[in-house]
């Protein structure tokens, strides 16, 4: 479901330094060491074998890394080398760039690196610095990261997120700023008309939808939805489906409060587990940070409003009233991986209506982000923690967080004082694993404000 991140290769030397005639080895260990490691499979390289010793050379690489459509580039350095090899490399495929300096103390490669550094900062070019051997477990690890949110930054700027009706009066920090999304974070906003979309869902066929409504109930491990509603449903998911892939939508965000409600709930589920994350309320601001997380775990993503505090735990519930990807519950059965038996469909809280999705998320560590337009730019807040078992304390899939301080009894207060603090907003999305880094360097790439607690 996730794109795969595409990864740049390249070694610089001079070659009159100690060190320089090693530089092909030291590119095949690079590229060996990545293999191995636990993300190689969401990994694609393309490597220019040959050192980059002269500025024609540069030139060359650059250009042949810019026709593969890097998403990043990690250079290392076999030793000392001249700042320009890596800027003319640059300035024909302007993408993020890891900078390896390696150990040893004739080589030069560390000097090397920092004053390549000094450039790349002083012209406002995303990198990231590395020191040490090239197939050291930790530094691959950092390397991974920092190509991950450029492949993000990549993925953003060509993002369009539908804009399904109207977001929810009285709730205006999910209102899109348009103008700054588009040149800080780069998605643009597509607007659906709701009333054209709802006629659309309307005109397909209940009998075409049928026999998948049939199949979910044997999926699921309850229902007390009418056929009706899952129908409904169904068609919903269908003309959503079309309308995504007709306007090349990479998310989504839906007015469903109060009118939609139970009738959109299932498309959001269903199309979660497809790579298209779908904010609920009209919140395009929502759905940027589903997207994120979704592009960087290429995993389903929680939508959740902030609820209420645990104080005993140290936790707080989030939830919405039940739109997660199935894969998202826990409980799910080892023998047959599309059954579900820890969700329900059943009607939607507050009206009693329709369909949603209820069921309660698998426990384990969680990255939760806030996404929200300031005067002139837009910020990201995020928190930490690790979600824990929990009951059905809100209809939904409530999602138990439980955060950690030095201060007993204060974790979830700290929480709470900070978002306040920060301007941030009451809709968090959550992703399994803790994703700080990669947001952190996505933040620096783009300018966006970053905020995180802890």
């Amino acid at each position: 479901m996730a794109d795969r991140i595409h990864l740049g290769l390249a070694v610089v030397a001079s070659p009159l330094e100690v060190g320089a005639d090693e530089a092909p080895a030291l590119l095949e260990r690079l590229q060996e060491a990545f293999v191995r490691t636990s993300f190689a499979g969401r990994l694609t390289f393309s490597m220019v074998w040959e050192p980059v010793t002269t500025p024609a050379a540069a030139v060359e690489a650059g250009r042949r890394f810019y026709d593969w459509r890097v998403d990043a580039l990690c250079v290392v350095a076999a030793s000392w080398f001249e700042d320009y090899l890596v800027l003319d490399l640059l300035e024909e495929c302007d993408v993020p760039v890891v900078v390896w300096a390696r150990p040893g103390m004739e080589t030069g490669s560390l000097c090397g690196v920092q004053q390549l550094c000094f450039m790349l900062k002083q012209l406002g070019h995303p990198y990231c610095f590395l020191f040490d051997q090239v197939d050291a477990k930790d530094a691959l690890h950092r390397a991974w990261h920092f190509a991950a949110a450029a492949a993000l930054r990549r993925r953003l700027r060509r993002a369009h997120i539908g804009y399904l009706g109207h977001r929810v009066e009285g709730m205006t920090e999910t209102t899109a700023h348009e103008l700054a999304l588009k040149k800080v974070l780069g998605p643009r906003v597509v607007g659906i008309d709701s009333q054209v979309f709802l006629e659309r869902a309307a005109r397909v066929p209940a009998g075409s939808v049928a026999a998948r409504w049939e199949q979910l109930k044997g999926q699921v491990g309850r229902v007390t939805a009418t056929d009706e509603a899952g129908l409904a449903s169904l068609q919903v998911y269908t003309a959503m489906k079309e309308v995504v892939e007709e306007a090349g939508l990479s998310a989504v965000a839906v007015g469903c409060y109060p009118h939609l409600m139970g009738k959109v709930c299932l498309a959001a589920s269903l199309l979660g587990e497809q790579g298209v994350p779908v904010a609920c309320e009209g919140d395009v601001n929502g759905a940027l940070g589903m997207l994120m997380l979704t592009g960087l775990t290429g995993q389903p993503v929680h939508n959740t409003d902030l609820l209420d505090p645990i104080p005993d735990e140290n936790a707080i519930v989030f939830s919405h009233c039940g739109s997660g990807g199935f894969s998202l519950a826990g409980g799910r059965t080892a023998v047959n991986r599309r059954c579900w038996e820890a969700v329900t469909l059943g009607p939607v809280r507050l009206v009693e209506r329709g369909l949603c999705c209820l069921f309660l998320p698998r426990p384990g560590p969680v990255t939760l982000v806030n996404v929200v337009p300031t005067m002139d730019t837009y910020r990201l807040g995020v928190l930490y923690g690790e979600a824990v078992e929990t009951g059905m304390v809100f209809p939904g899939n409530p999602l138990r967080v439980r955060f950690a301080s030095s201060r007993p009894g204060r974790g979830y207060r700290d929480v709470l004082a900070w978002i306040v603090e920060q301007g941030l907003g009451h809709h968090w999305m959550a992703a399994y694993g803790d994703l700080r880094q990669p947001l952190t360097d996505l933040a620096a790439m783009t300018g966006c404000e970053y905020v995180v607690q802890g």
